[in-house]
């Protein structure tokens, strides 16, 4: 017979090991500034279609490549974490996203600038899973769930406040001054950070299987391309993300058959082993489907805002403000709530939570109040920081300690590749809804708020299977840093 779970005992008053919180506080800045970043565009494209002269599709390149590079470097980082030295990562990180910063804020054209968003994302790839692997190799087990918490705020908070951060910008300055506020953020932490990260991992010596490299840069690069072509795909220029998809999915396959053949040898790129635990799994996978659909959701908010609602930039902006500050405040609470119930009781309510502020942003329509949208914006992120706060720690903590940087970079990957889907998948609904009805002769502002209710009844159905997977994870009496899921 099975043994009555109970809920971990929290260890009143453990300490952080000396220097550690200095470090996770510098690379918690850093994160914090890189994912602002990678939304903060959102907003700012039609101001560099009209700046630079160009169309719709190509000026999506700047938050298309950004992903693809993601995509392609953050896989390697399992085996970057283990084979370099933090500090060496760190700095690796801080040089590639200040380059990019930089050489966007003086660019003269589209080319560089999509160029410099290229190299923002390879630092910005290299530090998340950097952050996740510290906080679980260094903080004890008892604190895990607050620290992560406060991580959470970071992963959560910062893509939902960038597009506030760059309208505010735009509002007041050229938009050059978004990437020069990066360059000046960057430098004060890369100056304190190359003091307070040091190396603690045991480093390996196995050699890079530029196979590996190869096949997951085909794979997940190839996977991210025809996510972002769906909606011209919609259009009839279907041949290259369909190519592209399939290219993908065979080096996925190959990839995946390559890492399993290396992983006895310790060879493997990126170890697939976490996979094998059903509770990384379950916890991945609801992170994966609800953090696809908050930025699916920013991006069709962004657009119901400004074009169902008529909001200038700026507000629309200052609308989505609280979905990202809810997250500021509710994270940390979260985080220590998990080290004294365990994953499962705040995962499920807020999964829960997410599911009912699509079904009630599914209700849009030219009578929905403004302040209706804010609250249920605020409800997404109230649901969020639950889920990132819990199993973050819940996925990485069943896993054993060698394997937490690959478990980090496979969440992380994950993410990334859910950021894609989830905001393909909502962008193509809206505008099958918006076509359709524009077709029945309604106007615009309508057409746009008719397409968000696909969009938003899609993200639902998907959030009830995130539901299912939270409600399957169940606490052991071991304590927090071990779970079982439910058959």
């Amino acid at each position: 017979m099975q043994a009555t779970p109970t809920a971990p005992t929290p260890v009143v008053g453990e300490k952080l090991p000396k220097g550690v919180a200095p470090t996770l506080a510098v690379l918690a800045v850093s994160v914090f500034v890189m994912l602002l970043n990678e939304t903060a565009l959102s907003v700012a494209l039609p101001t560099f279609m009209r700046v630079f002269s160009v169309d719709a599709p190509t000026v999506q390149w700047l938050s298309t490549a950004f992903m693809l590079v993601m995509a392609v470097v953050i896989p390697t980082t399992g085996y970057l974490l283990q084979r370099f030295s933090r500090r060496g990562l760190f700095a690796a990180a801080m040089v590639l996203f200040l380059v990019g910063s930089v050489v966007a804020a003086l660019a003269p054209g589209f080319s560089i600038l999509l160029v410099a968003r290229m190299l923002q994302a390879a630092g910005t790839a290299l530090v998340m899973p950097l952050l996740m692997t510290v906080t679980m190799s260094e903080v004890p087990p008892a604190r895990r769930g607050a620290v992560m918490g406060l991580n959470s705020v970071v992963i959560a908070s910062a893509p939902a406040i960038g597009p506030t951060i760059a309208g505010l910008v735009l509002a007041a300055f050229d938009w050059r001054w978004i990437f020069w506020g990066m360059v000046v953020i960057g430098l004060i932490t890369v100056a304190i950070g190359m003091r307070l990260v040091h190396g603690g991992q045991e480093r390996g010596t196995a050699p890079l299987d530029t196979l590996s490299v190869l096949l997951s840069a085909l794979a997940f690069g190839g996977v991210v391309y025809a996510l972002a072509g769906i909606e011209t795909a919609l259009t009839g220029a279907w041949l290259v993300p369909a190519v592209s998809l399939v290219v993908g999915l065979a080096a996925l396959a190959g990839f995946v058959l390559r890492q399993l053949r290396l992983a006895p040898s310790g060879r493997a790129l990126l170890d697939l082993a976490p996979f094998t635990n059903r509770v990384f799994s379950a916890s991945a996978l609801t992170i994966t489907i609800t953090f696809g659909v908050m930025l699916g959701t920013v991006v069709v908010i962004t657009l119901v805002l400004q074009r169902g609602m008529g909001l200038s930039t700026a507000q629309a902006g200052l609308a989505v403000l609280p979905l990202g500050a809810v997250q500021v405040v509710l994270s940390p609470l979260l985080g220590r709530a998990y080290d004294a119930v365990g994953a499962r009781p705040i995962a499920v309510p807020s999964a829960v939570a997410v599911t009912l502020s699509m079904a009630g942003l599914s209700l849009i329509g030219p009578a929905f109040p403004l302040w209706a949208v804010i609250v249920l914006t605020t409800l997404l992120g109230a649901g969020m920081s639950g889920i990132l706060s819990s199993l973050m720690t819940a996925s990485l903590a069943a896993l054993p300690r060698h394997q937490f940087s690959h478990g980090a970079a496979i969440v992380n990957t994950l993410q990334q590749l859910a950021g894609g889907a989830g905001t393909a998948v909502l962008t193509v609904m809206i505008t099958l809804g918006t076509t359709a009805a524009m077709q029945r002769g309604d106007a615009e502002a309508a057409s746009t708020l008719e397409g968000a209710r696909w969009a938003f009844l899609v993200a639902g159905v998907f959030c009830l299977v995130a539901i299912l997977m939270a409600a399957r994870i169940r606490p052991t009496s071991e304590g927090s840093e071990r779970t079982r899921v439910t058959a």
